[in-house]
């Protein structure tokens, strides 16, 4: 049995009964669902590509580029993966769930961290107008040099 999860849905065009329909649909493909969230299609295209790719994926990735450099260092490849897991899931607990607050040396390295990693105004990427661009990007790769050139 797959765990339960969260799903969200959006009427596009179409009559409420549609809407009713696609839920019905959603719920049976990503059984067992726990409960569906409706929200707009403008708020899907926030959740996805912006919140879950474009930042989501992204941020997943360089946490496993973090464990090959730890690797690339001498730490045994299952001992740093472990540890990397281990510790992704007290993290996340710790921001989503607000439990047990990070110690104060993890918050010095977390701003330590986000100087140098993290570009001012990220929170562009939400932006409609951003949220385009990436869709685009995302349908037409090819687009992604001319972006990378900029960058």
């Amino acid at each position: 049995m797959a765990a339960k999860q969260a799903i969200v849905c959006a009427l596009m065009q179409g009559p409420e009964a549609d809407y009713e329909a696609g839920e019905r649909i959603a719920r049976e493909m990503y059984a067992p669902v726990m409960r569906a969230h409706r929200i707009t299609v403008e708020q899907m295209a926030v959740l996805e590509p912006a919140m879950a790719e474009t930042v989501g994926a992204m941020m997943a990735t360089v946490l496993g580029e973090a464990m090959e450099e730890a690797v690339s260092r001498g730490v045994p490849y299952e001992a740093a993966k472990d540890f990397m897991l281990g510790h992704i899931n007290i993290e996340l607990a710790i921001v989503f769930e607000k439990v047990n607050p990070f110690s104060d040396a993890c918050l010095v390295a977390i701003e330590y961290g986000r100087k140098a990693m993290i570009k001012e105004g990220w929170r562009e990427l939400f932006r409609p107008e951003s949220i385009r661009e990436q869709i685009d990007i995302m349908l037409h790769p090819e687009k992604l040099q001319a972006l990378k050139a900029e960058g």
